[in-house]
Parts: C-alpha cells; structure tokens; sequence
C-alpha cells in the first residue's frame, strides 16, 4: 500500500497515521485558569522534549482549556498515566464546558505544585512540574497554520511515588506506563527489558 497524504486515500475504515506513530506517551495535563479553576485534561501528542533542560511538549488540536490557561498562567503540570488509573484518565478526557473540574469528575485528589500553582493528580506515581517556554503554531507546507498548539515547558520539579522505585531506579514493571496507540486503543508496558548500545 502506497498513498499520498494530500489526498489521504488509503482505502482503509480509518485513517492509519496514529495507528503507526505509536505508541505516544500521554500528557496528562493539570492546569489552573486564571480565574481559579481546576482543569486536568490528556493528550497524545506529547513527549519529551530534552534532558538539558528537561522539557516537555503537549499538542492541542485547536484551543483548549489545558493551552488557554498554561498560556494564561505560564504553569501546568504532566501526570504519570498508569495502569490503575487509566479509567479516571479516560474519564477525564470528556468534553465539558470550561471550568468543569476534571479532577472532581474524574474522583481525584487535586494538590497544587510545590513550585507551581498549577494542580497535580496525587494518585499519579510521578509528576512533573513544568513552567512554559514556548507557545507554537505549526504550519504546514504550504504556510498556513495547521489549527494545532504546541506547548512547551521546562521541567521545574519532580514528583515520584517510592512505591515504584527498586534498586534506585523507577520500576516501569511496578508502575505500568499506559501509552495511546491508533484508534481507541491503548496499550500497558508490562513486560520490560534491556538492550545496551553496542560499542563500535
């Protein structure tokens, strides 16, 4: 099978592009308006960005409430999804008018960051606190904006459960990461192991 992207004809039931770039960590997105209100919101268009300095970037298709109040507010907070609480990520995920508490919603705890405002899950075995940098509009080729956000934030603190640490090191077996691959389907990494880089 071979198509073109500016016609898009694969002949299949759905459109295979995430379906092939994945598995995609979840953004799980705490954020604080600037009015006071909770939002808490996931994304699959997230990863990290790099390690010095740690940053992270979330995606939003259009403006939503998680880019409306990190650009409000210059704060928002990534949350560990994993196995146990994938449900209130799901739950979470509804769309609801702005201002709706998704931590409520969703049967969460909601604590604010240590070194921002903005709301963490506390059941989540890791967060991390993040500060923006940069607020992106892609464009596409023809240099028309593409409707898509790009948020970046430099990781300011880090959240980690003990529960999940063996050996000095985060037992992703223990903590079963959950990532998004294409369609409605998610995948658990349960089974875990090593390669090292080969020495050339």
């Amino acid at each position: 099978m071979f198509y073109t992207t500016d016609t898009n004809r694969h002949g299949l039931a759905h459109d295979p592009f995430k379906a092939i770039v994945s598995p995609r960590p979840i953004g799980w997105i705490g954020s604080r308006g600037s009015d006071g209100s909770l939002n808490l919101a996931p994304y699959s268009f997230f990863n990290a960005v790099s390690d010095r300095p740690k940053l992270v970037m979330f995606s939003s298709s259009g403006r939503k409430h998680s880019q409306r109040n990190a650009a409000e507010t210059g704060e928002f907070t990534c949350n560990f999804v994993s196995r146990n609480i994938v449900e209130q990520m799901n739950i979470s995920s509804a769309a609801v008018p702005y201002g709706v508490d998704e931590f409520a919603l969703s049967g969460l705890t909601a604590k604010s960051g240590e070194l921002v405002a903005a709301p963490y899950v506390a059941e989540a075995f890791a967060v991390l606190e993040c500060k923006v940098t940069d607020i992106l509009e892609p464009k596409s080729l023809s240099g028309d904006p593409s409707e898509n956000v790009m948020v970046f934030g430099e990781v300011v603190a880090i959240h980690i459960d003990e529960a999940i640490v063996r050996n000095g090191r985060l037992d992703m077996a223990l903590a079963r990461p959950v990532a998004r691959l294409g369609y409605m389907d998610y995948s658990e990494s349960s089974e875990v192991f090593e390669m090292f880089r080969p020495q050339l």
